[in-house]
């Protein structure tokens, strides 16, 4: 029946669009939430962005066919199912990080919370269309709840690159907007007290019990985030931050200092030495043209850096590194200042903090070497920067004799993919490609490739500066590959094709890291 008072009307009306908006902003908020997390722990974020919007669509229009079935107690029915979504929304990235440490149950518990929330979320638009129905012409109530609804999504879409992320994580991000979710059942509850009835006493204590919990939860966060880093690292961590891009944690064991970028190890300073030593001395022992100018994509942590300021010819280091972040821990945090020898302090470094890709495609001044120090393929953000139109737009940022050298993960554990990048390589424009690799204890067999359009002698290297691995007699066998680690059938890394990320989780899948 309609109501025939206009202030309660009015009232009512807009309480239920307020609740159009609060849905559509928490719905986009935990598709974002879940499919940013799983693609964290698993990769490859096409494939987990994809099955988590297929997933949840689906889940979203079995909620709608199944809402038309309810047709009895709708504002209570629609308070029941805005509350098991606040819970199962707030809940669902504590209990995946919880189902991560514990392994095989990670996958099924994705699914059952995606499908779930999907579901609920589904219910919303039908009831609140239904609901309208006492108060505006069905014309208006569609327009008014489907408006306010992608207003929440749009807002969600804006805040959660900028402020969620970067600011709270995805694990406290999920228990405020469970909160916020919450919010739709006091704020029911309050206004149509009297049209619930009895129930309505049942059900606000319901509320404030799930919002204690949730609220408990938030103000308990850190301590369980610990617990949970503690359960997932070995040592003892000493410094931890969620960044707009990735988890970041350092670690320490007597005197291993080890990063941590997504559960990824980066470095251990007890062998890091061996890795910066191949990475930087190898092509240069082997490059008879002064370098002056140098480009380092990646490497933030200043290792890299440390290395290259060994060479008194080289002028200016320009860093690009997209995580201000990781250069602000290599310059503050004194564990791993101390292990770069304070070189982001060096005059002749400029930090730049850019998408590696962007930047080249805007520079304009040549270089005479570059290094590309970038995290291994393990997503297709990352895969693009392993591709063929990439290491061309490299190539024209060389001088006609510079020099490129790129980490390429291990052709041991993934043995396709690093063949795969040196073969993107020598597509992309550099005539002679030549891969290396050198035994790191905290990587194991570890690949690089060098790349110049001038012929390199090398097996004649001059090492000109002090190092602490690299010397003369090993050389030769950095260049030669067992046959068990060789392979030729495979493909060029394209950018709208990125077979890079298939090689490498296929290559990873069986080896933890």
């Amino acid at each position: 029946m309609a109501n025939t008072d206009p202030y309660k009307a009015k009232k009512h009306s807009i309480t239920l669009i307020y609740a159009a908006f609060i849905a559509g902003l928490c719905s986009i908020i935990y598709e974002l939430l879940i499919a940013t997390t799983v693609s964290y722990f698993l990769g490859d974020s096409v494939k987990y962005f994809s099955l988590t919007i297929g997933m949840y669509m689906a889940a979203m229009g079995l909620g709608s066919f199944v809402s038309k079935y309810i047709d009895t107690e709708l504002l209570r029915k629609f308070i029941i199912a805005e509350l098991l979504l606040g819970l199962m929304g707030g809940i669902s990235i504590p209990v995946l990080y919880f189902a991560y440490a514990q392994g095989a149950v990670f996958i099924p518990f994705y699914i059952i919370f995606t499908i779930s929330i999907g579901f609920l979320i589904g219910l919303e638009i039908p009831f609140l269309t239904r609901l309208m129905a006492d108060y505006n012409q069905l014309k208006f109530n569609i327009a008014n709840i489907l408006s306010f609804d992608y207003l929440g999504a749009l807002i969600a879409t804006v805040s959660f690159p900028f402020i969620l992320l970067p600011f709270f994580g995805v694990y406290q991000s999920s228990l405020i907007f469970g909160l916020v979710n919450m919010s739709i059942g006091f704020v029911i509850l309050w206004v149509f007290a009297n049209k619930i009835g009895k129930a309505a006493g049942k059900l606000k204590a319901i509320t404030v019990l799930l919002t204690t919990i949730l609220i408990s939860m938030i103000f308990f966060s850190d301590y369980f985030l610990k617990r949970w880093d503690n359960q997932l690292y070995d040592d003892r961590i000493i410094f931890s931050k969620q960044s707009r891009y990735q988890k970041i944690v350092l670690t320490k064991y007597q005197n291993d200092i080890r990063l941590f970028l997504d559960g990824n190890l980066q470095f251990s300073s007890v062998d890091e030495h061996r890795y910066h030593e191949s990475l930087i001395h190898v092509p240069l022992s082997v490059h008879d043209t002064p370098v002056r100018r140098v480009l380092l994509l990646g490497a933030g942590d200043g290792l890299a850096i440390r290395e290259l300021l060994k060479y008194p010819s080289i002028e200016e280091i320009i860093l690009v590194d997209l995580d201000e972040n990781i250069t602000r821990l290599a310059k503050e945090n004194h564990y791993v200042s101390s292990l770069n020898k304070q070189s982001l302090e060096s005059p002749k470094v400029k930090i730049i903090i850019a998408d590696a890709f962007t930047y080249l495609a805007e520079n304009k001044k040549l270089f005479d070497f570059i290094i590309a120090d970038l995290p291994d393929p393990n997503n297709n953000a990352l895969a693009r920067l392993y591709s063929k139109q990439f290491y061309t737009l490299l190539r024209n940022n060389l001088s006609e004799d510079g020099l490129f050298v790129t980490q390429g993960t291990s052709p041991y554990f993934a043995t396709d993919a690093f063949w795969s990048i040196a073969k993107t390589i020598k597509a992309g424009g550099f005539d002679n490609v030549y891969p290396y690799h050198v035994q790191i204890p905290s990587f194991g067999n570890w690949g690089f490739i060098l790349a110049s359009s001038q012929i390199k002698d090398i097996y004649n290297p001059k090492i000109e500066v002090e190092t602490r691995f690299l010397d003369k007699n090993i050389y030769p066998g950095l260049f030669v590959f067992e046959k068990d680690i060789l392979a030729e059938d495979v493909a060029v890394n394209m950018l709208d094709k990125p077979i890079l990320l298939n090689y490498y989780l296929k290559g990873w899948k069986h080896y933890a890291r």
